[in-house]
């Protein structure tokens, strides 16, 4: 069984000084969001193995400041298809990324909460629930399977 750990990033700000998407830093709320998300791992004795990071600015701020609560020596692994992904892109990612340990995905909407939708309950669609620097849990055998993974814990700022 892998524990997989999906972490949308954190409040974002609605713009970056370069006007890109993908350069929006985290908003003071976002650091303070991602802070309390480390602060919930830590309390629950997570120190994950790897860590797949969207290269979005926000979502690699999030990585940081999680890592940095956990005092983790892991580094975030950039993964540009996290950026765009479809819940078949995540779920290939996390195969090829599973270890022994504890893999954390950090990522965007829609994809996570589809993704978290359609293994736990076999659908993707309709399924909304992953807020700013909301982060799920879920334990699985490999390969993924629609339906097949446990939700064992939720979390949201």
């Amino acid at each position: 069984m892998h524990d997989i750990i999906l972490l949308r990033h954190a409040a974002a700000m609605s713009s970056a000084p370069d006007g890109t998407d993908g350069a929006r830093p985290l908003s003071t709320l976002g650091e303070n969001e991602a802070r309390a998300a480390g602060r919930w791992l830590r309390e629950h004795n997570v120190q994950p193995a790897r860590v797949l990071c969207s290269p979005a600015q926000r979502a690699l701020m999030t990585a940081r400041n999680v890592l940095d609560v956990l005092g983790s020596d892991t580094s975030p692994t950039l993964e540009p298809a996290i950026y765009d992904a479809v819940p078949g892109t995540l779920i290939n990612l996390i195969e090829q990324h599973a270890t022994s340990g504890i893999l954390v995905l950090v990522g965007h909407n829609p994809a996570l909460e589809q993704l978290v939708g359609l293994l736990c309950e076999g659908r993707s669609s309709e399924v909304r629930g992953m807020p700013p620097a909301g982060l799920a849990w879920l334990r699985a055998d490999l390969p993924l399977d629609p339906g097949g993974a446990q939700l064992h814990a939720f979390w949201s700022p």
